[in-house]
């Protein structure tokens, strides 16, 4: 499974945060259902290792990352459990390092050209651009990728399915990150999932 190209073909990257390890397998359930097959499992809660760890066992047709990994100790754990790619919320040069050293993706977050900049030397042409809607959207992604045309986007903070069709006609949009769809009912968010999907295919 080649990791960017398994993004690309969907465009949404689903943020998941687990409270409970009984959480884990029936969310997980409900996004496979719901024709979205990727997780970045979050290192917001305590149970985020196991989860990963369940969701790469359990769920092999499962592209299963680690988000909100902010320092080496998590990433190494994250890798050590299975995950295929890596996120922050800014940009952790010893996370790079790690990434690179095994050769996984690592999706840092940027906002600013300095962290791009960054971002670009150590081989990360995905940038993360978060939060998003705070940092001015897709207008700042555009002025920032005047002077990188190398870099690609992937936003994530006030996405919805209200504006992910404005966000992904952008070429320079590698995909996007949200957890809207994450919220509510096992059946809820298979539901949300396929409208995700749906949007994402017409984009």
């Amino acid at each position: 499974m080649n990791v960017k190209e398994f993004i690309q073909q969907y465009r949404v990257v689903p943020v998941v945060v687990f409270n409970s390890i009984e959480e884990v397998r029936p969310k997980l359930t409900a996004m496979c259902e719901g024709g979205l097959p990727i997780a970045e499992i979050t290192y917001r809660t305590a149970c985020a290792g196991e989860a990963i760890k369940i969701a790469v066992s359990e769920f092999p047709d499962m592209l299963v990352g680690a988000g909100t990994v902010i320092n080496a100790e998590q990433c190494r754990q994250a890798l050590d459990y299975g995950a295929r790619f890596i996120v922050s919320p800014g940009f952790s040069e010893e996370v790079a390092k790690i990434c690179n050293l095994n050769d996984v993706p690592y999706l840092g977050g940027c906002v600013t050209p300095t962290e791009i900049m960054t971002a670009l030397s150590y081989g990360c042409d995905i940038i993360k651009f978060f939060p998003a809607s705070n940092y001015g959207g897709l207008a700042t992604m555009k002025a920032l990728a005047a002077a990188f045309p190398a870099a690609t986007f992937l936003p994530t903070g006030g996405i919805s399915d209200k504006n992910l069709a404005e966000y992904l006609a952008w070429e320079k949009i590698f995909a996007v990150g949200g957890s809207w769809m994450m919220k509510g009912t096992p059946e809820e968010i298979k539901e949300k999932c396929r409208t995700a999907v749906a949007i994402a295919k017409d984009a």
